[in-house]
């Protein structure tokens, strides 16, 4: 029973330390709550290149816990984000085809079991990418969510798998 609990919690651990290709790029926070020890609470804004879609990148905000467990990445950040997708290239090219549906960014945003992502989806008969972002957390899930779209020029068909 012991090696089987063993098991359970290495394989948690290493869950929370995969990472999809895609790479965030912090532009900036703004402080929301002062903390006498620690960074304080705030919202972070980063940039995240969709790893499969050249020209397109998606812009997130979210909340970060200060404090001294928040400095040192023990504390757990609040469930709620928001996403804003654009074309940020003359044109949208794709390197290969792409899933109906994939998970292009997770990070974690706890020591262990809750992870925020990045959903791409793809509206075939509209030629346009829409991009989802949500927690989840191994036990109880957050149904905090935001959403935006990015059409693509009817030149360009979306190269669905």
């Amino acid at each position: 029973m012991r090696k089987v609990l063993n098991l359970a919690v290495a394989a948690s651990l290493m869950s929370a330390f995969i990472v999809l290709p895609a790479r965030a790029q912090e532009l900036g926070d703004v402080s929301t709550a002062f903390r006498w020890l620690g960074k304080n609470d705030r919202i972070a804004v980063e940039a995240y290149d969709d790893p499969k879609v050249v020209g397109v990148t998606c812009y997130v905000s979210r909340a970060r816990t200060g404090g001294v467990k928040g400095t040192v990445g023990l504390a757990e950040d609040k469930s709620e984000a928001s996403i804003a997708c654009r074309q940020v290239a003359a044109t949208v090219t794709f390197k290969g085809t792409v899933p109906q549906q994939e998970d292009v960014f997770s990070e974690r945003m706890s020591i262990l079991f809750k992870r925020l992502h990045i959903v791409r989806l793809v509206d075939v008969k509209r030629n346009t990418l829409v991009y989802l972002t949500y927690s989840d957390k191994l036990i109880d899930g957050s149904p905090m969510n935001a959403i935006t779209a990015v059409p693509v020029a009817a030149s360009t068909p979306i190269p669905v798998k």
